[in-house]
């Protein structure tokens, strides 16, 4: 039975015991996907972020995640290679470096008064797929704010090449109502909502059990 992975839902970047910097991903389409590559015979791995407030699949296997660091060491851990990677996850972009203007403690104290944080990039995982994960079809996620939808798209294709991913799920406010599913020839593929994407992603996938690289 072929394997699909699916991330979803936010990871956070702990400030200190008690505090996170984090995303505001419930992780619903991390359910929907689930469901829909279930139904299509897919065993369904689903790494969730654990501030995810959606209703959880009630397929497959299911695994929280807290930042990327974790989520990135469950994905390589993964005692079965999987033939489809789905990975909408909301990652962290920034993590903290330093905090100035108190000392460091397993609870910072408000007593402190003001206290700054100095915030550097974190790791990125949709670049590492594809070398952890050769023969995997790989389906990203580019969710953007700014800008047109022209943009969006444009900003969809850098990460098709730099990931070197066979896919793009595209939405945002840049990008519009819906979704755009970008593949590197260029073409996209709109959809109105999340079932109708899932539907098509998993219809394509069950052919042969992966995703082929002509039916993007």
């Amino acid at each position: 039975m072929p394997f699909a992975v699916i991330t979803c839902g936010p990871a956070s970047a702990p400030i200190d015991k008690v505090r996170r910097i984090t995303n505001f991903s419930t992780g619903e389409i991390g359910t929907v996907l689930a469901g829909a590559f279930f139904h299509a015979g897919f065993d369904i791995l689903c790494l969730r972020g654990e501030g995810a407030t959606a209703v959880p699949p009630t397929c497959g296997d299911v695994r929280s995640f807290f930042t990327n660091d974790s989520l990135a060491e469950a994905l390589r851990c993964l005692d079965r290679q999987p033939d489809v990677i789905l990975h909408a996850a909301a990652l962290s972009d920034f993590e903290v470096a330093e905090i100035h203007g108190s000392d460091a403690s397993a609870k910072l104290s408000s007593r402190a008064g003001e206290i700054q944080l100095t915030l550097r990039p974190a790791k990125k995982i949709l670049p590492e797929l594809r070398s952890w994960f050769p023969a995997a079809r790989l389906i990203g996620w580019k969710y953007e704010l700014d800008g047109s939808r022209d943009q969006a798209v444009s900003r969809a294709a850098k990460q098709i090449c730099e990931a070197r991913s066979d896919a793009c799920v595209v939405n945002g406010a840049a990008y519009g109502p819906g979704f755009g599913v970008l593949t590197p020839d260029g073409n996209i593929a709109h959809f109105a909502d999340k079932p109708s994407l899932a539907a098509h992603l998993a219809g394509i996938a069950c052919g042969a059990g992966k995703v082929s690289p002509q039916a993007f």
